[in-house]
């Protein structure tokens, strides 16, 4: 940048510019949307524990992991991995995010030897009628979140045998739930209601 560029700003930045008020309030929102999600995962945990005799030990002693920043695709985040299971290119987690501006979502990540334990559980339990909102990512990059296109699409919008295909083509699976951030007050037994359903949906 030259230095005689001139920087200014809009009308509409000049107002948010002299008003600390807005970012005080954003702070209070995430540090929320951090204790909502650090309270899921103490129940998440009470699910996890109810299905000991059939989940993989290293899922069983997991931990549960809060993290946040501010910039996926520009915008604030709040992340807890449980579980969280991510060695080498083995993966078995259940991811839910905060993304400002956008949603919550809830997401099952298999890779490795998690997804060849699991897809034909995983694909059988899919073509149940009921699982008809969930996504599954046709993307190739497994660390994208967003629902767009050309990263999720509806499992009811597609055949069984295209998600066995997607499943086969990827050396991973992700499959999905988003919830309106207008449903924050339901939140906490949302998630913990669909929470069980993901992890089931690889069960047996």
């Amino acid at each position: 940048m030259q230095a005689n560029t001139k920087i200014t700003l809009s009308s509409q930045e000049q107002q948010l510019v002299n008003n600390s008020n807005w970012i005080l309030t954003k702070r209070a929102i995430i540090e929320k949307a951090v204790l909502l999600l650090a309270g899921s995962s103490e129940r998440m945990k009470t699910i996890l524990d109810g299905e000991k005799e059939w989940l993989p030990e290293m899922v069983q002693c997991s931990s549960p992991k809060i993290s946040k920043g501010e910039n996926y695709l520009m915008l604030p985040y709040v992340i807890l991995d449980y579980p969280r299971c991510f060695t080498g290119g083995d993966v078995f987690a259940v991811r839910t995010m905060f993304w400002w501006g956008n949603f919550f979502s809830c997401t099952l990540h298999l890779a490795g030897i998690y997804k060849k334990m699991f897809e034909k559980d995983l694909l059988k339990n899919l073509s149940r009628p009921a699982q008809n909102d969930y996504y599954i990512c046709v993307n190739g990059d497994p660390w994208q979140h967003h629902f767009g296109q050309d990263n999720y699409t509806r499992v009811d919008s597609v055949t069984p045998g295209r998600i066995e295909d997607v499943l086969q083509a990827q050396n991973f699976i992700k499959i999905a739930l988003k919830f309106p951030l207008e449903q924050w007050d339901v939140m906490p037994s949302l998630l913990e209601s669909k929470y069980a359903e993901l992890i089931r949906l690889v069960k047996n």
